[in-house]
């Protein structure tokens, strides 16, 4: 049996992220959704996950969940089979972002968390298309779902991230680089960059998706992550 599919999702999502991939690659993959919600850094969130997660298991992150693999990559590299890097950044938080981080965190704890992520995700999140708004509700409800304390954690994780460039240049299994085309926060320009830096790695770019290719192109993001699983282990 191949090894289980761990996926992490971005800032303020759950399970709901990855629904179409989990709905079609379970059928003969064991998938599993970690939460990246415990801690307040991202070296917490990794090191607590590593005592839940399988043996071994082929990893896929999204955003925070993207930053979030790139650590475990560095601290259990001999664990993890194959990763996948989806609209996430390797590099450490600029001074510009982290300070962007702070009104927002004072807005969350007096009860406008849901404000703060309508003002960020409208210029930077999603591609223009019919399921734009739909996509765009299930992103606030996951957001709702999860609270202020949890988005003023991973504020607080994100602003004190470590850069990966150095992980990313170790890594030695079958990498997928994958990004939507009009993804504004996290751009594609950053996933070549990625891909350049991985000794192994496919880069995908979504021409139809923003920030979230698992909602906005499910069909095409799901085929590109089975292509990735079924690639040889040939590099271990």
């Amino acid at each position: 049996m191949k090894e289980p599919l761990v996926l992490l999702p971005g800032m303020m999502c759950d399970a709901r992220l990855f629904g179409p991939q989990i709905a079609e690659l379970s059928a003969d993959t064991a998938v599993m959704v970690a939460p990246v919600t415990g801690g307040d850094r991202i070296e917490e969130i990794a090191s607590g996950l590593l005592d839940a997660l399988p043996r071994r298991f082929a990893l896929a992150g999204l955003s925070m969940g993207g930053i979030v693999a790139m650590e475990i990559l560095r601290r259990a590299p001999d664990r993890v089979t194959r990763i996948a890097l989806m609209d996430t950044n390797p590099l450490a938080e600029t001074p510009v972002i982290a300070a962007n981080r702070e009104p927002q965190i004072v807005k969350a704890r007096a009860g406008r968390m849901l404000e703060v992520m309508r003002e960020e995700m409208k210029p930077n999140y999603l591609a223009p298309g019919p399921y734009r708004g739909e996509v765009l509700d299930l992103v606030l409800d996951m957001a709702q779902v999860l609270g202020p304390d949890v988005f003023i954690r991973q504020s607080r994780a994100l602003q004190r991230r470590k850069d990966q460039q150095v992980t990313l240049r170790k890594c030695k299994v079958p990498a997928l680089i994958l990004c939507g085309a009009h993804d504004a926060l996290c751009p594609v320009k950053r996933h070549e960059f990625m891909a350049e830096l991985i000794p192994y790695a496919t880069l995908r770019v979504m021409e139809q998706s923003g920030h979230l290719p698992t909602l906005e192109q499910p069909s095409e993001t799901t085929f590109a992550l089975r292509e990735w699983l079924q690639m040889p282990l040939i590099l271990q």
